[in-house]
Order: C-alpha cells, then sequence, then structure tokens
C-alpha cells in the first residue's frame, strides 16, 4: 500500500511507512492520476515511457518472473544500460517480491562472475550490448536458471525482456512485503577490494526521497532530470528514478558514456532543470571547448556528489552558467546523500550540513566525539541504513555500529554546523606529526589555472617520513613548471603542507565509478 505521510512541509520532514509496504507499489501509485505524461525519455531515441505505460509494463514483468518461477526474496540480477527498460525490470522485481541486484555495467566479467556467485542470483536480465560479456559466464550457470535480454525484440539464445512483457497480462498484483523487507541490493563499487553486496529494505528508497529530494533539492512535478550518474549506482537510483518519481517528475536516460559532449547534449535538448554530476564531469564540462552559454540551458539546480566538489569549480560553474552546485556526500550503505549544501546556503569549499532526519557526529581516533574544528572519522545515523553486507558479516560489523554507520571519511566540523572533507580514513597523510588532508592540498592545486585534474598521496621519503606527493593532470595546451605549483601551494596553506614531489602524467587511475584510485598511485610508488 501506499504510505501517507504525516508532515508534507519541507521541515522538519517526517516519513511514516506502514508496515505493509511495497516500495514498487507506492512510486507507480502516487503517479496513477498522471498516466500520460513522460516518466522517462530515452535521450538517444527520443522515445517516452509514459507513466501509465511504466506501470502496466512493470506488472507485466512480475507477472512474468512468477510465471518463470520466481519465488519471492529470490534474485535477479539487472546488468542494463540506461534506457527506460530499467526502471521497468527493476519495478517489476519488487512488484513481484523478487529483490533486483543493480549491476555497474562498467565492470569486467570477472566481476559479473563474482556477483553472480555471491548473490546466487537466479535471474538475469542483461542488455544485449552487453551480452558479449556474459556468454562465458552462461555455460555454466550455477543458480542461474532465467535469462532476459534488453534492448532487443529479438534474441536467438534467450528471451527478451519485451518478449517476456508481452507474454502477460497486467494483473496486479502485489506481492505481500514488508516496510523491513530486503528490497533490493547495490554492490559496492570495489575500489579498495572485493564488492559487497549492500542489502537495503523497502522502505529506504522513499525515505531518502522524502528527506533529500524533496526536503533539501525541492524536486516537484515539473522538473525534468538528468543523472549522469546511472541508474546502477545508489547517487543515479535516487537522482533518475525515486525522487523524480516520488513526486511525478520526468527523467531523461543516456544510455552511453557521460562525456562532456554527450552530457551538453542533453541538457541542451532536453532542457533539464536539475542535473545530477560528479566533480571530475563538472571539471571536464567547465574545460569543454565548446560549452554552451548559460543562456542555453534550463537548470535551476545542480548537484554533486562522489567525491569533495573542490571550491574552484563550483565557483566557476557558478558564474558561467549563474547555477549554484549542492555539493554533498552519500554512500551505498546509506543509500544517498545524507550531508550536502542547501538552495541559498552554499558554502564552496565545504559538504553542507545534515540533511533533515539524519544525525551526524565526527569521532577521533581516541572514539570520543570531536568537538568544533578538531578532525575525525563521520558518522552517520539515519533512516536508510543498509540491513548489511551479503555473506560478509567482519565488514557488516566493522561498519554497522548500532546506529550509527561509519563513513570512513575524515571531516571536520565549524561553529555554524558546515562540514569540510578531510580525505578518507586511509588517506589522511601526517606530516611531522601534524594530519594532513590530501584533499585540501588538491583543492589548493586544482585552483591553478594550469591544472586539469589532482590526486595527492604520501609516500615515505629516505627516512621513512611521510611527504605528499601530487600527480597531476594539466589542462590541454597548458604547461607550468613544480616548482611553481609548489610555490602556488605554499601561498596558500601551510608551508608542511607543500607536496614535496610532483609527477605530471596523462590520466589518473579511477574506477569505474569515476572516482581517483589512490590505493594504486600509493602501490605505483612504492613498487
Amino acid at each position: 500500500m501506499p504510505l501517507s505521510r504525516a508532515d508534507h512541509s519541507v521541515s522538519p520532514p517526517r516519513v511514516e511507512i506502514p508496515r505493509d509496504y511495497n516500495a514498487a507499489h507506492d512510486l507507480l501509485e502516487r503517479n496513477a492520476q498522471r498516466p500520460d505524461k513522460a516518466a522517462f525519455i530515452d535521450a538517444l531515441s527520443g522515445e517516452q515511457l509514459s507513466y501509465g505505460a511504466l506501470a502496466e509494463q512493470s506488472q507485466r514483468f512480475a507477472n512474468a518472473l512468477r510465471a518463470h518461477g520466481f519465488a519471492p526474496e529470490s534474485r535477479v540480477m539487472l546488468a542494463m544500460l540506461d534506457t527506460p527498460e530499467w526502471p521497468v525490470a527493476f519495478l517489476g522485481c519488487i512488484l513481484a517480491g523478487v529483490v533486483p541486484v543493480a549491476a555497474n555495467t562498467l565492470l569486467t566479467s570477472a566481476d559479473f562472475a563474482f556477483m553472480l556467485r555471491d548473490s546466487r542470483a537466479q535471474g538475469l536480465v542483461v542488455s544485449q550490448a552487453l551480452l558479449p560479456q556474459f556468454e562465458a559466464l552462461l555455460a555454466d550457470r550455477d543458480t542461474l536458471k532465467t535469462v532476459f535480454v534488453a534492448g532487443t525484440e529479438d534474441s536467438a539464445s534467450f528471451i527478451t525482456l519485451a518478449q517476456a512483457i508481452r507474454a502477460q497480462t497486467a494483473t496486479k498484483k502485489i506481492a505481500d512485503t514488508r516496510a523491513d523487507d530486503a528490497c533490493f541490493w547495490l554492490y559496492s563499487s570495489g575500489s579498495t577490494g572485493t564488492p559487497k553486496g549492500t542489502v537495503h529494505l523497502h522502505s529506504h528508497l522513499i525515505q531518502t526521497a522524502e528527506l533529500y529530494g524533496r526536503a533539501v533539492l525541492g524536486m516537484r512535478e515539473s522538473d525534468v532530470v538528468y543523472s549522469a550518474a546511472k541508474l546502477f549506482f545508489a547517487y543515479g537510483l535516487g537522482n533518475a528514478l525515486t525522487f523524480p518519481m516520488s513526486v511525478g517528475a520526468t527523467t531523461v536516460l543516456l544510455a552511453v558514456r557521460p562525456t562532456p559532449a554527450e552530457v551538453f547534449g542533453v541538457l541542451e535538448k532536453y532542457q533539464p532543470t536539475i542535473f545530477f554530476g560528479v566533480p571530475t564531469l563538472y571539471a571536464g564540462l567547465l574545460a569543454f571547448p565548446d560549452k554552451p552559454e548559460r543562456s542555453a540551458l534550463n537548470l535551476r539546480l545542480c548537484a554533486s556528489a562522489g567525491e569533495a566538489l573542490p571550491a574552484e569549480i563550483g565557483k566557476k560553474w557558478k558564474t558561467h552558467y549563474d547555477c549554484d552546485i549542492l555539493d554533498g556526500i552519500g554512500s551505498t550503505e546509506m543509500l544517498h546523500i545524507f550531508l550536502s549544501n542547501r538552495p541559498g546556503q552554499v558554502r564552496y569549499g565545504t559538504t553542507g550540513q545534515a540533511v533533515p532526519g539524519y544525525a551526524l557526529r565526527i569521532v577521533g581516533d581516541d572514539g570520543q566525539e570531536c568537538g568544533v574544528g578538531e578532525i575525525g572519522e563521520l558518522q552517520i545515523s539515519g533512516p536508510s541504513a543498509a540491513l548489511m553486507y551479503w555473506n560478509n558479516r567482519a565488514k557488516t560489523k566493522a561498519t554497522f555500529a548500532g546506529e550509527w554507520t561509519k563513513s570512513g571519511d575524515k571531516y571536520t566540523r565549524d561553529a555554524d554546523g558546515y562540514y569540510t572533507y578531510g580525505g578518507r580514513s586511509d588517506d589522511m597523510l601526517k606530516v611531522g606529526g601534524i594530519y594532513v588532508s590530501p584533499f585540501e592540498v588538491e583543492a589548493c592545486l586544482m585552483s591553478h589555472a594550469a591544472v586539469l585534474e589532482v590526486a595527492v598521496i604520501g609516500v615515505a621519503d629516505a627516512d621513512q617520513l611521510v611527504k605528499p606527493k601530487a600527480y597531476v593532470v594539466l589542462k590541454a595546451g597548458q604547461t607550468v613548471t613544480a616548482d611553481e605549483l609548489k610555490a602556488h601551494v605554499k601561498q596558500q596553506l601551510a608551508p608542511y603542507k607543500y607536496p614535496r614531489l610532483i609527477e605530471f602524467v596523462s590520466e589518473l587511475p579511477k574506477t569505474a565509478t569515476g572516482k581517483i584510485q589512490r590505493f594504486k598511485l600509493r602501490e605505483s610508488s612504492t613498487g
């Protein structure tokens, strides 16, 4: 049954969810009165999927899963490109009580093999373009019994998603689920090891939509939304599915890689009012030689997450497009953003304030809560914390400590309640006995006109003392010496923080999500 909200105002939000609750049914029922409105638009083809068609096709797929013998709580992996078929498959699984496992489509066959084994998925919905990466895996299916191929009307080896949907009626049948039942899984990016299956509940989707999508972003029915972050990311799932569906907005989906040219193409053609990106992409957009003028776009709001947004990028974007970027931080474990800047209250260089409904604390190495200005690990308490990491009890216990979830991120908080990022717990440097934030040094280097991207790590000198080293990617056509960059840092930061070593590189190693893999830089510096 759809939930009722006890408080429709944005401050303070309170979300009451009944015991008997199905997340997909709630999102679809919220839009029953707008069946002809576009829910999703395919940016490449221009084809639209209305809210009415979305509800019908999702229900048909739910019935197809039942017809193929999928029991409630069984798992189906989704390895799909961002097209309107993605929400149909995701919502259809949930309507049937089946647990969709969203897979990062940028990973390798070995990663997919691990996730299939780890999740024991009995079903797979895979885009035709990705099928070659699965062919070798499907020879020995193990627990996998049914494969649906998306993105095509005809598949020689497997039933297509379109065929499965057409073969069923839209007879409404909603699984008997609870708010606290497992609803869907997301795998971590694996930037520090084997991907972890993060289990989320039915209640979590709408909690993030109400507490961040409505209370912070102020998303409304008239919005057109585009997220460069894909649907298989926790960030993208909220941006492009849960938030817009919760208010009846329209989402534009782009199946291909979000290069600056593709992103600007979407922003100009479909005129989104809200855009979600990551810092690396915003830097690339600003450096794009053919970037449009502000009059060509219709943005009222932009958001950023994934990594802390350098102040210089936010300020330059605001100057060029007269639109603030709301920098925030979320996690797969918390499903979406729990700490964010807000419209009209942006302080560039900070990650903003706690999202309503979430409590934050900063804990030092001694286990005590830090005071104003003291650096420590950020921990979060809120209604969207994951149930656990699947099949990984040790990591679960290390991350989820009662009501508090450990972020692994170092932060400081000022007297106004604004939080400033200080790097990952395992990325922090101690130089001369004093903590140095690699992000602070990176942000300073990023403020130089010749620098496009930078990553700072700690390397041991001849005395095995840690010193900062910067890996720098320059903008096309720009030149600068290492000594000039060192001087630039010394002019803005305490002298001990400047990078003793600077190496110019053509690119930085990154995860499939676009996050810089500093551990690879550390490995190369010691190898």
